[in-house]
């Protein structure tokens, strides 16, 4: 299971769970690692998406850096030490876990141009030259994100991550890492709209920001 992948992953590190409100056994199985093991798990008492999800165990983290972890195993958490290098080189602040790095991976049509559309028009309102902004790895120095404020708590908190990373004109650094997608037979929860509503997440941020309005980061 996931948490096993990442307790085998040879770094110095706090595992934080956030479960939200699971009913498929999870969070007895959770129960049944606290009184054994050195995790910390926040259990939900009401859904909040992934985003919120995200916001809550930030909000717990006390290490130098921290990584997101979707439960799904579509990323694999072996590949955190390549993320790190850039951080501890001091080459980088922000390190990104691209899917796209090493050319097409195994996606849908609609997945694979909804996430090239996302990073197209990310990178022409930002300036960056990203190529990947949606990817679920980003890691980076605690300190620069456990006081950011946040609205999203959907699918779309990693666009908004994204922006306020930019914002800050932090050195980002992308790293190629492998993909292993679920389908929805499988569990995957992600849906076309889910694109759209990126889009417009950019959009308006890009808005606000030339007004200089609701982006304190």
């Amino acid at each position: 299971m996931v948490l096993d992948a990442v307790r085998n992953v040879p770094v110095d590190k706090e595992i934080i769970i956030v479960d939200g409100c699971s009913t498929d056994g999870t969070a007895e199985i959770l129960r049944r690692e606290i009184a054994v093991r050195d995790i910390k798990v926040i259990f939900q008492t009401a859904r909040n998406g992934r985003g919120g999800a995200l916001r809550e165990g930030l909000a717990q983290a006390t290490g130098e850096v921290v990584v997101f972890q979707d439960a799904d195993l579509e990323l694999d958490p072996s590949c955190f030490p390549q993320l790190l290098q850039p951080i501890l080189d001091g080459t980088a602040d922000v390190v990104l876990g691209s899917r796209f790095i090493n050319g097409k991976p195994t996606m849908t049509f609609l997945q694979h141009w909804g996430n090239v559309a996302v990073t197209w028009a990310f990178n022409l309102a930002w300036g960056t030259r990203l190529t990947d902004v949606e990817t679920c790895y980003q890691m980076a120095k605690t300190a620069i994100v456990r006081n950011m404020r946040f609205d999203r708590t959907d699918m779309s908190f990693t666009v908004e991550l994204m922006v306020r990373l930019v914002l800050r004109r932090l050195r980002i650094v992308e790293v190629p890492v492998a993909y292993f997608p679920r389908s929805k037979s499988e569990g995957k929860k992600l849906y076309w709209t889910d694109g759209f509503v990126s889009l417009w997440v950019v959009a308006k941020y890009r808005v606000l920001s030339l007004f200089g309005r609701g982006m304190d980061v």
